[in-house]
């Protein structure tokens, strides 16, 4: 792309280009976390930007910087506002801006959405397929019936064909029979079932996913879990402290998950350490440690969600956009060099 250009991509655009390419998707996000888990990458805490009078709303700026084989810097601005699901506008919204690493300048903004939903899902589900060890997945709790979950059942059925059934639990009904549908119409073979006790989604369940909105920990104890299932709790704040302590803790980066009132943060401050987290997904990734801490402990991935991996997977969006021709090129976003106009 010539200098001063600038390229845009829209939703529809990034929809296209990122369909049926789950299992790639997982490739890249693996990647990432490994460059990440070897020190090639930069990535400042997130910054949240919160409003007086309306506590579930926030707007998050993610920066980052990833090296390796992906040589890429940028920030996703990521907004979750809730109560835009009852105005019949999704929950979450964000921008991707990539940046050049050799000059800084901006080369591609994106609608960023998409990109965090389909990261997030390849994540989770690259975190299943290590915590499991190759174990079948038959029943899948997921609680928590948003755009999240969706994509995250599409990419466990992308890595685990095997799966039978979806457990679904949402406190609000509509929200869960609205799930149910869609699943109907976009997935085959895989049977759903509602529940109205959210207990009842951790039982018998090999593998449980938790994508809510909540703000505090409601999820006390896991009693009613297998031995030797995985949790993954995407959400961050359900689980409470005495939940994670009992658990054998597997995170994405140990510094930003322990921060923001998170349920790992929780328990840190109720014990004053971090020993209880066992190792990053990385650790696992790259060898420097075991899947699991025993076959018979419920696991549990707590990822914060690191702008890396939106920076991994907007690089591909791009590049894969740019050879598909699908991109808009604005020329001369940026101004002339100002030595120039003297």
């Amino acid at each position: 792309m010539d200098d001063g250009n600038i390229a845009i991509l829209r939703g529809a655009e990034v929809c296209a280009v990122l369909a049926g390419r789950e299992l790639e998707l997982i490739e890249v996000v693996r990647t990432a976390y490994e460059i990440h888990g070897d020190g090639d990458s930069s990535l400042p805490h997130s910054t949240f930007l919160r409003f007086p009078d309306q506590p579930q709303d926030r707007i998050i700026a993610l920066p980052a910087y990833l090296g390796g084989e992906c040589r890429i810097a940028g920030i996703k601005w990521v907004s979750s506002f809730p109560e835009n699901l009852r105005r019949g506008v999704d929950r979450a919204s964000a921008v991707l801006i990539l940046n050049s690493p050799q000059t800084g300048r901006p080369e591609a903004v994106l609608e960023g959405s998409v990109i965090s939903a389909k990261r997030t899902a390849a994540s989770a589900a690259l975190a299943a397929q290590c915590l499991l060890s190759g174990k079948k997945v038959g029943r899948v709790g997921m609680i928590g019936c948003g755009l999240i979950n969706f994509e995250i059942a599409r990419f466990l059925l992308a890595v685990f064909p095997e799966m039978e059934t979806f457990v679904l639990f949402d406190k609000d009904e509509d929200r869960a029979k609205q799930f149910e549908n869609k699943c109907q119409r976009t997935f085959e073979k895989v049977r759903l079932e509602i529940v109205t006790d959210v207990k009842t989604a951790l039982r018998n369940s090999t593998l449980i996913s938790i994508a809510t909105t909540a703000l505090a920990p409601y999820l006390n104890e896991l009693r009613e879990c297998s031995s030797g299932s995985a949790i993954l709790h995407i959400s961050l704040r359900d689980l409470s402290p005495e939940a994670i302590l009992n658990c054998d803790n597997v995170v994405d980066d140990v510094d930003h998950v322990c921060r923001a009132q998170t349920s790992v943060h929780l328990a840190e401050q109720r014990v004053g350490h971090r020993n209880f987290i066992r190792c990053t997904l990385a650790d696992i990734l790259r060898g420097r440690a075991p899947a699991r801490n025993g076959s018979e402990s419920v696991s549990v991935f707590s990822p914060f969600g690191l702008g890396i991996l939106d920076l991994a997977v907007g690089k591909l969006v791009r590049d894969l956009a740019l050879q598909q021709g699908l991109e808009r090129v604005i020329g001369s976003f940026l101004p002339g060099a100002w030595a120039e106009e003297a």
